[in-house]
């Protein structure tokens, strides 16, 4: 594959850049008159969408000028902007209610006599495992290569500070959803959107942002947590069976039948897949880095010594305090969905007397998925050393997918031209030098996060299809998200894929907009469910049905 020279200028969404960074190699595109028809066809399409792309990119990740020379994408601070306001405001619920939130995960205060479809665990999985994705191998290897380990600890922050935000969105999809009379839950932001500020009066924003919403939820559920995720899958598999490298259209077909056949039975059979495999793949991420942990353990303080040191380091090699902040918040922002407004879809159909309740359980989503996932996968970079190899990838093509998955911009030091590498191999390097054909399992990882990504977001593009179209729209969807599906894996219309990411992160503005005016009601259910909560009244309720249960 031809290499073109290097552009030495930094984008606005790299900004958080060290010195003489930037190398970004490209492919010298053929002459469109020289393909095939259907290659034609695609590159026609696929320059239409990136003249496209620049525009939306333009708005989303706007530079905001920060002290010194560094800047901060538009989108990104947005997102911790309502995370650090929700967190204050809600008093710290992310913290307070931390332990409360696996109680009721756990099950303590279930009710099968409650609205909803499915339990508390099933929505907190589902939800998760469209969060839980590519970007918690990929992007994290991104973040701690470009911005040091310090990155890790702003990392974390912002997770934490997510964790609020979480709370706020799908407190408001339980408060404001829909139960018809066949027990089918319809909620989400778009319903809290239009509903929630049609009660302050203000129905006409309500209405524009609710349609604003869906309509880049539905296309970013087609493209980004759909076409996207099995182009990305495919690209890590293709390694290890050569065969999909010739016929990736089989990759497709598999895939194809596999999504169709739980998303074709809804939210429960979408849930009770996702209640399998999330907790599985996490599991199995979770205890191959402990493993390599334990056997670097003579390197963990240092490791986790230089996580602190490097957060408040003026070091230019990794751009200084500021870049260092800023590239640890980009990947938590890009990579936990706080505040796309995306899991209040999910949550919604959580079976649940109180709103507050369920939100409390969201709010474990960014914990799980950022500090826990994301700080795993950073620790093991920075004990193996994997971080400071000479050439690494930045995200710039695809780095507002919710799985943060297409990572394919390449940055190095001192360098005038790269070759292409991906972020999941780096983390496949750093795994694969502790533990032999480590290669093989993160495959299998790869694929998994980007199966439960896809059948998550299904029923995200599914509920706002409803929504505009009717509950009856809900099949016709489904056909032509596995349309998709297959599509991911024959075409390679990059641009396509990318106007699917940008939606998915654009969806942060009509969200957010709208959770702050309704954040005021928010914190009053909370004050009362807390009173009641620290009263016991709840404890009472349980011990109560429980008797009557065994009665």
């Amino acid at each position: 594959m031809a290499l073109v020279a290097v552009n030495t200028t930094l984008s606005a969404s790299q900004a958080d850049k060290g010195p003489n960074l930037g190398a970004i190699a490209e492919p010298v595109a053929e002459p469109v008159a020289e393909l095939s028809g259907f290659r034609r066809v695609e590159a026609r399409v696929n320059d239409y969408f990136g003249k496209f792309n620049q525009v939306i990119a333009t708005v989303l990740f706007f530079p905001i000028p920060l002290p010194g020379e560094a800047s901060l994408p538009a989108a990104v601070l947005w997102l911790v902007a309502g995370s650090i306001f929700f967190t204050i405001r809600m008093g710290f619920i992310n913290f307070r209610g931390f332990f409360h939130a696996i109680k009721v995960t756990a099950g303590r205060y279930d009710n099968e006599e409650d609205e909803g479809e499915v339990s508390h665990f099933q929505a907190l999985t589902a939800a998760l495992s469209a969060t839980v994705g590519l970007g918690n191998i990929a992007g994290v290897a991104v973040a701690v290569s470009v911005g040091g380990p310090g990155a890790t600890f702003w990392m974390i922050l912002a997770g934490l500070l997510g964790m609020s935000a979480k709370f706020v969105e799908c407190t408001l999809g339980q408060k404001y959803r829909e139960v018809r009379e066949d027990g089918r839950v319809m909620g989400g932001a778009m319903h809290y959107l239009s509903r929630g500020l049609a009660e302050m009066n203000l129905g006409a924003l309500g209405t524009i942002l609710a349609v604003t919403f869906t309509l880049l939820c539905i296309g970013g559920s087609f493209a980004g947590g759909n076409a996207f995720q099995v182009s990305m899958s495919l690209k890590a598999v293709q390694e290890t069976i050569p065969v999909l490298k010739t016929d990736p259209w089989i990759y497709g077909l598999v895939m194809t039948a596999l999504v169709g056949v739980v998303i074709i039975g809804g939210i429960k059979r979408i849930a009770a897949t996702a209640a399998t495999i999330v907790p599985f793949m996490c599991g199995v991420y979770v205890v191959a880095s402990v493993a390599i942990l334990v056997m670097n353990a003579d390197q963990v303080p240092s490791a986790v010594m230089s996580i602190f040191s490097g957060a408040f380091s003026a070091d230019a090699a990794y751009g200084g305090f500021l870049g260092v902040l800023i590239m640890g918040f980009k990947r938590a922002a890009f990579s936990n969905e706080a505040g796309i407004g995306s899991a209040a879809i999910a949550h919604s159909a959580a079976k649940t007397e109180f709103p507050v309740r369920e939100g409390i359980v969201a709010l474990l989503e960014p914990f799980i998925d950022t500090v826990v996932v994301c700080t795993m996968t950073a620790l093991v970079i920075i004990v193996t050393g994997a971080y400071s190899a000479e050439t690494y990838t930045e995200t710039l093509k695809g780095q507002a997918a919710a799985s943060g998955a297409d990572l394919d911009v390449l940055l190095a030091e001192h360098a005038d031209i790269i070759e292409k590498e991906q972020g999941a191999q780096l983390t496949s390097r750093a795994m694969s030098a502790a533990i032999p054909y480590f290669q093989y399992v993160l495959s299998i990882a790869v694929i998994l996060f980007a199966y439960s990504t896809m059948i998550s977001w299904s029923y995200y593009g599914e509920r706002c299809w409803a929504y505009l179209f009717g509950d009856g729209a809900s099949m016709s969807y489904r056909l032509i998200f596995l349309v998709f599906v297959f599509m991911g894996s024959v075409v390679s219309a990059k641009n396509v894929l990318e106007l699917g990411d940008l939606m998915i992160m654009g969806m942060a503005v009509p969200n957010i907009l709208g959770v702050l005016l309704l954040s005021g009601g928010v914190k009053r259910d909370l004050d009362e469910y807390w009173r009641r909560l620290k009263a016991g009244d709840f404890d009472r309720g349980a011990s109560t049905e429980s008797n009557s249960d065994s009665q």
